[in-house]
């Protein structure tokens, strides 16, 4: 976290002192005087293909094609291929194996609470802060949004709604947590946070108060829920219901655009407000990619490459296009420089600053190199699903291998090369004719591992037992559970404040009496449940490592949730 760097660096000195010096004078203002208003709209699972101006005749997304037109459009933009580790480079900067994320459930999406994020970063420069939608990076403490930065915040858990631990629930009238607190919305997620962004930009504006919004929809990620009025139309068409269901998703999506575009121009605050616009990785699901190959968890580039539109009126020229390559880790420096915002000195970032591409006064960026890899598991493995992406050529490794966990080496890894500027669509495979490009991007992919394990080792954020600043804590299995070999081991946590717990389990479809077990800091403990409890009282001693809870049926074996349920998920309550 930001007061955690700003100590590292400046010793006594109080927090609070140290933002205003750094902050408070014209350096945290922008290069013309006023500071400009932010506003990340990242939607999720929406590809390269999924809009009007990629050459979609199906879809209907007019005020984005609009959006295209005003701004200008990098046509190869980058993300990784999954969701939270998209998310993790997006607020640090930073490649994801540096922040503590792996991967995005059972124990890899949690980044650890001293990242210094996007959300830290303006709000030190006096900006109001706020998210709605989706945050994907840990859903306790520290990694919450509002202890990352985030003033106000309206999101789901988890990776998306319906998912563990936020079951039963839906895309309409969903249960949302507003600034920490568990509520019922009334409407379409996406209609709800749309409004309540469009209700806090007002707030900020009326107080003369610079404000960045994000804006991660969970729309048109899975469960694919939406009214019949906007996915018929394309059934009737002739699409598949899947395909019909994902345009209507982003039709709806467009629609609220539109709502904030036009929203914008009544208040009088678009002259002054950056607009940013991307996906978050490739489609989940077979359907237009505009020629690109792969989708989803593909390092392929229809994967990786996303729509990516930036507005800025009388900074960006309306009706660009640049071809340069960019990535999500550039998002946080070109913000810190468009916004004036100092970077920390220390804050070690991988992105480089697009302001001068974005503004049209440069036309070419320094060369670069650009890393991608996912994969199901908690333990890296070299070449597993990566990419290595330059101007011109790709070298790709293992692809397809996202959900392997135990990934069979050969004497050599598998790896294809393709020229990117000749053959977008990833067709014809350069690795016999081109060894000398293929070895020597390998050589940097080979580096760039060893350099982001060398950040924390690949190990996840840890969750911080802290009575108070969450009481109760709930402990996700099937999310936030360290999985090894398909298995949930318990919870790498740190136990900040000691005492007596009382420990609630969800038992899912065990009415037997049984046992309720603790494992922590080497010491095992149990006590009787009847058919109906589901809690008990322990002692949780102060200390960073594996905590195991489990319930035990009389007279049977263990048993080990490892689906996307709430079975074996656990609240802890503070009681002294």
């Amino acid at each position: 976290m930001l007061r955690a760097l700003l100590q590292r660096n400046w010793g006594l000195i109080p927090c609070g002192l140290l933002v205003f010096l750094i902050f408070g004078f014209s350096q945290g203002m922008a290069a013309e005087g006023k500071q400009p208003n932010v506003i990340l709209l990242l939607t999720d699972d929406q590809g390269y293909g999924d809009v009007g101006f990629h050459g979609n005749a199906q879809i209907r997304t007019p005020h984005m094609d609009e959006l295209a037109r005003q701004g200008m459009e990098l046509t190869r933009f980058y993300c990784s291929p999954v969701c939270a580790p998209t998310r993790a480079s997006l607020m640090t900067g930073r490649y994801y194996y540096r922040s503590g994320v792996v991967h995005t459930s059972r124990g890899g999406a949690k980044m650890y609470g001293e990242e210094t994020t996007l959300a830290e970063l303006l709000q030190g420069a006096g900006y109001a802060t706020g998210i709605f939608g989706k945050w994907h990076l840990g859903d306790n403490y520290p990694m919450r949004p509002q202890d990352q930065g985030f003033a106000e915040s309206l999101v789901h858990r988890s990776g998306g709604i319906g998912q563990a631990p936020d079951k039963p629930n839906s895309y309409f009238d969903p249960w949302l947590w507003k600034n920490g607190q568990r509520e019922q919305g009334k409407g379409y997620c996406t209609d709800l946070f749309f409004d309540a962004a469009l209700e806090f930009m007002d707030r900020q504006a009326q107080a003369g108060k610079p404000f960045f919004v994000y804006l991660p929809t969970n729309a048109p990620h899975t469960p694919l829920e939406i009214a019949d009025s906007y996915w018929k139309p394309y059934q009737e068409q002739g699409l598949d219901e899947t395909t019909a269901r994902v345009y209507g998703m982003v039709e709806n999506l467009d629609e609220n655009l539109g709502r904030l575009m036009a929203h914008l121009d009544q208040t009088k605050l678009k002259e002054n407000t950056i607009l940013i616009f991307l996906g978050d990785n490739g489609p989940q699901q077979k359907r237009y990619t505009a020629g690109l190959r792969g989708r989803k968890s593909w390092v392929y580039e229809g994967g990786i490459r996303v729509p990516f539109v930036a507005t800025w009126p009388g900074h960006i020229p309306a009706g660009t296009q640049s071809a340069q390559i960019a990535a999500h880790i550039d998002l946080l420096p070109t913000l810190l420089d468009m916004t004036g915002t100092p970077k920390p000195k220390s804050l070690k970032l991988d992105g480089i600053d697009l302001t001068g591409l974005l503004t049209g006064k440069v036309k070419t960026l320094p060369e670069r190199k650009l890393f991608f890899q996912v994969h199901r598991g908690l333990t890296p493995q070299r070449y597993q699903n990566c990419a290595v992406v330059t101007q011109r050529y790709k070298l790709v490794g293992y692809p397809g291998t996202f959900g392997e966990e135990n990934l069979m080496r050969d004497a050599e890894p598998v790896l294809e090369l393709y020229d990117l500027t000749s053959d977008p669509g990833e067709m014809k495979n350069l690795i016999s004719t081109q060894p000398d490009i293929a070895a020597g991007l390998r050589k940097d992919y080979e580096r760039w591992f060893a350099d982001v394990k060398q950040s924390r080792n690949f190990q996840p954020g840890l969750i911080v037992i802290n009575s108070g600043k969450e009481n109760p804590t709930t402990l996700c299995r099937y999310q936030d559970g360290t999985f090894m070999q398909g298995t949930s081991e318990g919870w790498m946590v740190q136990v900040e404040t000691p005492g007596r717990y009382e420990v609630e389990i969800q038992r899912g479809a065990d009415t037997k009496p049984g046992k309720l077990t603790v494992n922590w800091q080497g010491k095992r403990s149990h006590e009787f449940l009847s058919a109906d409890q589901a809690s008990a009282r322990f002692e949780l001693q102060s200390g960073t490592g594996m905590l195991d809870i489990w319930f035990q049926e009389e007279g049977a074996d263990r048993v080990y949730p490892g689906d996307n349920s709430t079975r074996g998920d656990v609240i802890l309550k503070r009681l002294d």
